[in-house]
């Protein structure tokens, strides 16, 4: 798969102003709203190798959704990239890159961008839609690492955090039962303009005996605050993870320990 955008590859030399800017001009070019080819009630939905086609002959494979995460080993990374299709894995691929950039709140594609571009350059799918460990338009500048990935890739993709970086929820969180979810609005340490739905606090998984947090999942490239949501709880299994970013987790993980024990 190739980089579009090549101007937008994550240069850890700039300085930090440049960076900064960078950032803002991604945001201005990326699209926060639907503009994919893919049908989101498909999204998880069993492939078409799981029907025999006698009685649903007519049904049509689903999206192509790729999940993205990392595993870091002494000065460098696994960038590990799973596409599936419902619950068929259909590619899986990695690189492993050079870490030259520390980790900066609000800068984390610059440290980790490069090396997940490095993986994509690998992949032979073209998914339809890309799943990222981090953050989307939640974000100072509207410009996580799922916006700049998307960006740089003009792929349509969303970011899938653990934590809130920015932003208000617009009602608590606290008590949320799976598959429900509550919209964060920007707030005043955002370039977004003040309330604006940015992402929403999504819960994908919860038990009776203990509580657990959500997920905050904002939109990247080219898909709304609303689709970003619905492609999650679409990807949800028994996991608090979404499966494609879940799956990346686990092949990173699994090929870091083939790289260090080799």
């Amino acid at each position: 798969m190739n980089v579009v955008h090549p101007e937008f590859r994550p240069d850890p030399e700039s300085s930090r102003d440049e960076m900064e800017a960078i950032q803002r001009d991604i945001a201005a070019t990326a699209r926060f709203g639907d503009d994919h080819g893919f049908d989101v009630a498909a999204v998880g939905a069993p492939s078409l190798d799981a029907f025999d086609g006698s009685d649903d002959s007519t049904a049509s494979a689903g999206p192509l959704v790729a999940g993205v995460d990392q595993a870091f080993l002494d000065e460098r990374v696994v960038s590990a990239i799973v596409v599936l299709r419902g619950d068929e894995v259909v590619e899986r691929t990695y690189a492993v890159s050079p870490l030259t950039f520390p980790y900066i709140p609000g800068l984390l594609s610059f440290r980790e961008g490069g090396p997940i571009l490095d993986a994509f350059e690998t992949l032979d799918a073209t998914p339809d839609v890309v799943l990222f460990d981090g953050s989307g338009r939640i974000h100072f500048r509207q410009a996580g690492l799922a916006t700049h990935m998307g960006v740089a890739l003009d792929v349509p993709a969303l970011g899938v955090a653990k934590s809130l970086l920015c932003g208000e929820p617009v009602a608590d969180t606290d008590r949320l039962d799976a598959g429900e979810s509550v919209a964060i609005r920007a707030n005043d340490r955002m370039d977004a303009p003040p309330g604006t739905v940015v992402g929403h606090a999504v819960q994908t998984r919860q038990f009776d005996s203990y509580r657990i947090n959500p997920v905050y999942v904002s939109p990247g490239h080219r898909v709304s605050a609303a689709t970003a949501r619905d492609v999650v709880l679409a990807c949800r299994g028994g996991y608090k993870l979404p499966e494609p970013t879940r799956r990346a987790d686990a092949y990173a993980d699994e090929v870091k320990a083939e790289v260090s024990g080799s």
